[in-house]
């Protein structure tokens, strides 16, 4: 049977969908879930992160996992996980249970994503076709992350918060029952010798799980206490070892020698910033907007909308202003526009207006964290072999993930602890939440300001249109 390769990419373009789609439509069911489950200000977080986390701290094992046992076998696999653990998520009756089931979303994510994208490459042959492919699928990637906070709306007033969970069940159903039809397995016998390097993605996520717990706990115990001090040490001490089995072992699930390119190494740690930055905004003004300007969970996600369309905007022009200007131009532009539109969303107040004090924030920092993100994927692969470009675009995806949820950590706790000093020194609680907000933005300012220190170290480069579509792909 002839299977037709758009359909194929209609499929995998719809898995993509809910995967991003997780990503932002918890966001503005953040206050509901906080009050039917009991959440600290502190573990609120941890709705999130427990999704990224596990998302990019298991996505290259993912890849490998495809290579080794067919993309669709994988891609099946995660889906049914993450259907699973949608259902499990939305029946969670307690904190510690959504965040089990978060995180094994994350973890079927992090199954699915990379077989996705390995049965999209086989599919379309190298060229145009395939390049119209990757554009389809990196665009509706996009749209599930800037429509996930209306759905989210949409489905917390209209129904409740656990429906943000439940939709994802009949998608994940209706996709397994196509796969046979419209996806082809691509298993090459010449990978069944390798191996999985399970322990390198148990350690690497181990660690940083441990790194962003204590970071969490200094809040409530202080960051001098025994609790914060053991996660923090263990955490990286689980780091380390993560790096001595990487580098003694014969099928490493991420290739130290990648990271003697300065190109992937400065890639790496932009988009580790650029995720610090991205996911402390969106967590903050979720909240902001409902608990201290009093929105409805649907009119929050409208109001993230103007950052959505720019932020796709934003990805078209940095992809043709890199061939004019330069990747590292481009980079630093995007990261001072970052830095602009945190530092005008940090000066919002509990009275002021949507459009004078929120619009211009977040419409200028959806055009630079794109502005960053683009160039920074193009240099990354610039300077390793066309081999491991995969690799590489892999190592910084999961940055990019890893270091959203390290920077949101951080970010919540010192905006948790502004907070709590503003309501202890009398100031009336909406107005401590006011100025919690707003430390927590400058921190994330803080962040883009690295990104731009940061760029400085990038090497300039001018990429053709081909060179732009494979870093695309390689992506």
């Amino acid at each position: 049977m002839r299977r037709s390769p758009w359909a194929t990419l209609a499929v995998l373009a719809l898995a993509q969908f809910i995967v991003v789609l997780d990503v932002t439509i918890v966001n503005v069911a953040l206050p509901d879930i906080q009050a039917d489950l009991n959440f600290s200000a502190d573990s609120l977080q941890w709705v999130i992160n427990a999704y990224t986390l596990l998302f990019g701290g298991f996505l290259l094992l993912g890849g490998r996992m495809a290579d080794l046992l067919g993309p669709p076998r994988v891609f099946i696999g995660g889906l049914v996980l993450f259907g699973v653990a949608s259902m499990v998520a939305g029946l969670a009756n307690s904190a510690e249970f959504l965040i089990g089931a978060r995180a094994a979303q994350g973890l079927g994510g992090a199954l699915l994503s990379p077989a996705a994208l390995a049965i999209l490459t086989v599919t379309f042959a190298h060229g145009r076709e395939r390049n119209i492919a990757m554009g389809v699928w990196g665009g509706l990637a996009g749209l599930g992350g800037t429509l996930g906070v209306v759905a989210g709306g949409l489905l917390v007033d209209a129904l409740s918060w656990q429906w943000i969970f439940f939709v994802n069940v009949p998608i994940v159903v209706v996709l397994i029952a196509l796969i046979p039809v419209f996806v082809r397995d691509t298993r090459h016998n010449e990978n069944r010798g390798r191996t999985f390097d399970t322990a390198g993605a148990v350690l690497s996520t181990a660690g940083l799980l441990a790194v962003v717990y204590g970071v969490v706990r200094s809040e409530p115990k202080g960051w001098g206490s025994g609790e914060v001090m053991f996660f923090l040490i263990a955490g990286v001490a689980l780091l380390a070892a993560f790096v001595f089995v990487e580098a003694r072992s014969k099928a490493p699930l991420v290739p130290l020698r990648l990271f003697r390119s300065r190109a992937l190494s400065v890639s790496s740690g932009a988009l580790a910033l650029n995720g610090a930055g991205f996911l402390s905004m969106f967590f903050l003004t979720a909240i902001y907007l409902q608990q201290v300007r009093g929105d409805s969970a649907l009119e929050a996600g409208v109001h993230f909308l103007p950052m959505g369309g720019a932020a796709i905007v934003a990805a078209v022009l940095a992809s043709q202003l890199v061939q004019r200007l330069g990747t590292r131009t481009v980079q630093l532009s995007g990261a001072a526009l970052s830095v602009i539109g945190l530092l005008l969303l940090s000066q919002a107040d509990a009275t002021g207006s949507y459009t004078t004090q929120l619009l211009p924030g977040l419409v200028i920092f959806g055009f630079g964290i794109l502005g960053v993100g683009v160039p920074a994927q193009i240099t990354a692969v610039s300077e390793v072999e066309h081999h491991e470009a995969g690799a590489a675009s892999g190592v910084v995806n999961a940055m990019y993930q890893v270091g959203g949820a390290l920077g949101l950590a951080i970010v919540t706790t010192l905006s948790i602890t502004r907070t709590t000093e503003a309501i202890a020194a009398g100031v009336p609680q909406q107005q401590a939440l006011v100025e919690g907000f707003q430390r927590g933005l400058l921190v994330a300012a803080g962040f883009a300001i690295a990104n731009a220190v940061l760029t400085l170290a990038s090497p300039q480069l001018q990429p053709d249109a081909e060179q732009i579509a494979e870093a695309t792909v390689a992506a």
